[in-house]
């Protein structure tokens, strides 16, 4: 079986979700015998997709902007030059807006949101907010999975692989981009963190976030908001996290002073560890947690600061 895997980058580094899905396309390819081929584009050193297991790379350099019908386009033209019968993208934007399109124009079964390798024509996903799994059939010649970002992991053990060049007709973008701004920031993209500290009404205000930010930081994490303090302005909405902000999967998630309304925990109940921080005990959110500390939160967000530092202190 061949399996044909996209990969996106970003300010010159391939991103998480992508090498989680080239490893997730490589152990595919590899559990029955056949090979990864990782599709891209630009001007980046694509070897590296070696490393998280793709056998080669073909890569398109005329190809820069990453616009979703161009993308469709490239993966078409892939997957006809390669006779794959595996297409694996990641769920993050560009796999949303392409593996539908692939699907229709392959007459291709799509599974979207997978968490665990295929067994067969089988393939396991998280359904109803993290609480069931489902087991989905898929009957059609070409298979369409798209992976559930921070759900598989990357597997670093490969090399760097040959990269061949790759042309194909995608056509006139329908959307034209005029610029693309990279703002300089020291945080960590969400959907990339493995460690977040979240924060909600709790905090009274916008002016106390500092020691949110300051724990963020000696903990190495993201930061992050429930939905009504994106709305009333207190954090930008791209920290926005829950069922109609970003859906994350941290190893950690802090949830500081947010109740735990079953919208917001639909979008970090797949989180590994959580840990809620709630001065009211009867806070819905304690019933998801891990670990709890029932407090005001001004008081133990400052102990939790200091811990902190006096462990990195060690280091």
């Amino acid at each position: 079986m061949k399996t044909i895997v996209f990969a996106e980058h970003l300010n010159g580094k391939f991103t998480k979700s992508s090498l989680e899905a080239v490893s997730y396309a490589s152990a595919w390819s590899a559990s029955v015998g056949g090979t990864c081929i990782a599709i891209t584009y630009g001007s980046i050193d694509a070897s590296v997709l070696g490393t998280a297991g793709a056998n080669e790379v073909w890569k398109m350099d005329a190809l820069s902007a990453a616009d979703g019908e161009q993308i469709t386009k490239l993966m078409l033209a892939a997957q006809k030059e390669s006779g794959a019968t595996a297409i694996v993208l990641s769920q993050d934007l560009i796999g949303k807006s392409v593996a539908p399109r692939l699907s229709v124009r392959l007459n291709a079964g799509l599974v979207s949101g997978a968490s665990f390798l295929p067994t067969g024509n089988i393939v396991k996903k998280n359904v109803f907010s993290g609480k069931a799994i489902a087991h989905v059939t898929v009957n059609s010649e070409i298979s369409i999975v798209t992976v559930l970002p921070n759900s598989y992991g990357v597997n670093a053990a490969g090399a760097a692989c040959p990269v061949n060049a790759f042309n194909a007709e995608v056509g006139t973008a329908r959307v034209r981009v005029k610029e693309v701004r990279v703002e300089e920031s020291e945080s960590i993209p969400l959907p990339e963190a493995d460690k977040v500290v979240s924060a909600g009404r709790g905090m009274k205000g916008p002016e106390n976030w500092g020691m949110i930010e300051e724990l963020a930081k000696e903990l190495g994490a993201a930061t992050a908001c429930s939905r009504p303090v994106s709305d009333i302005g207190w954090r930008p909405h791209h920290e926005h996290v829950g069922q109609t902000g970003i859906a994350i999967r941290p190893n950690l998630y802090i949830a500081v002073g947010i109740s735990g309304a079953i919208q917001h925990l639909a979008g970090v109940n797949g989180s590994k560890v959580i840990v809620v921080i709630n001065k009211d005990p009867e806070a819905p959110f304690f019933k998801a947690a891990d670990y709890g500390i029932i407090g005001d939160a001004f008081e133990v967000v400052p102990q939790l600061i200091a811990a902190a530092k006096a462990f990195n202190a060690t280091k």
